[in-house]
């Protein structure tokens, strides 16, 4: 019998071996076949703006659903940074943020800009975030696996030393979502880019957050989309927001929802156990033929050789530099196939 997993990994055709889900999530036939639609739709007149919130109702549910909240826990956007920047802005003044070292800058930068209201940002260890917690520390800001070289974070240590400091917890899903399972709904916050695992066009994000959590935001990008009818929001006052975190919504980029839609359907049909399972077992399954340690992550970075590039090139892999190593990410398009090529290819160029 064939597979979810079979089944969907039929609908994607890369040339080579795409291993660089990290940097660009790689389209379903079915994503394409949506957006194709869409644009051909607008090129022909036939697109009207409220058509769209489908789509965006579809995708908030079917997130909600990846990361075990509720659809009406979920608001949307475009960027992840856009997220941390409203929590950021709403820290009090003087607060202290601690984040790992070598995080992903779109969640780090916007605590660093509220450097003038005398909020600081320290920077430690990812495996030392937990112990690095105090009574001074608001807030915690971190990614569930790291963009660099997806290192998974120990959530549940830092959610516990956070709860006896009295500090907020805010995690990055963009690396994660899609094959790590998190229950997102154990954080005060978390962002998530769909640009990625989530396998969407560009232009797609989602922001959860707990409902104490979220009474101390004030919605300082309140927009027309984030009104409670938002079609009867467009013009003047006052101030109608939704009732639910759907007060945060950003205006959407309307097509890249279309993509987005469709493409959480295909990762909830095959499961995110399954997911996690499949892209693990094949990074370790590439780790193993090329000497390197076992790790629980669908990330691998390793060091590799000054002629890395080229032999990427002529074996037709794509992956990433990050950081100064080798990224490599294994994701549900990907086989063993794909795996045992990369180690036959790369394991001249890897140093460890």
């Amino acid at each position: 019998m064939t597979s979810a997993l079979e089944t969907v990994q039929r609908e994607f055709f890369a040339e080579g071996v795409y291993l660089n889900t990290a940097s660009l999530g790689l389209p379903p036939r079915r994503v394409l076949d949506a957006v194709t639609g869409a644009l051909e739709d607008w090129r022909t007149g036939r697109s009207s703006p409220p058509q769209f919130d489908a789509d965006i109702a579809e995708s908030r549910a079917l997130f909600a659903g990846l990361v075990g909240v509720a659809a009406d826990d979920v608001a949307i956007g475009s960027q992840v940074s856009a997220f941390v920047g409203l929590v950021a802005a709403n820290l009090s003044d003087g607060s202290e943020v601690i984040v790992a070292q070598g995080e992903f800058t779109s969640v780090v930068f916007p605590f660093l800009a509220q450097a003038p209201r005398g909020v600081t940002v320290r920077e430690v260890p990812l495996e030392s975030i937990a112990d690095a917690i105090t009574e001074r520390t608001a807030l915690v800001a971190v990614s569930a696996a790291q963009s660099a070289d997806g290192r998974v974070a120990d959530l549940d240590a830092i959610r516990a030393r956070a709860a006896q400091a009295e500090a907020r917890v805010l995690v990055d899903l963009t690396q994660s979502a899609g094959w790590l399972p998190v229950d997102a709904s154990l954080f005060d916050y978390t962002v998530c880019g769909g640009y990625k695992w989530l396998l969407a066009p560009r232009g797609t994000a989602f922001f959860t957050a707990t409902a104490e959590a979220a009474d101390e935001l004030l919605p300082h990008a309140a927009n027309w989309y984030a009104g409670a009818e938002p079609w009867n929001s467009i013009y003047g006052g006052p101030l109608r927001l939704a009732p639910t975190i759907r007060r945060f919504d950003l205006s959407p980029a309307w097509h890249s929802w279309v993509g987005q839609a469709p493409a959480l359907r295909l990762l909830t049909e095959v499961g995110v156990e399954t997911l996690h399972r499949h892209d693990v077992d094949l990074a370790n399954r590439f780790r193993s033929a090329v000497g390197l340690a076992p790790s629980d992550s669908a990330i691998v970075s390793t060091a590799v050789t000054a002629d890395a590039a080229s032999t990427l090139q002529a074996a037709g892999i794509a992956a990433a530099m990050r950081a100064g190593r080798l990224r490599l990410s294994f994701h549900v398009n990907n086989t063993e196939e794909d795996a045992d090529r990369a180690a036959e290819a790369l394991r001249g160029v890897i140093v460890g």
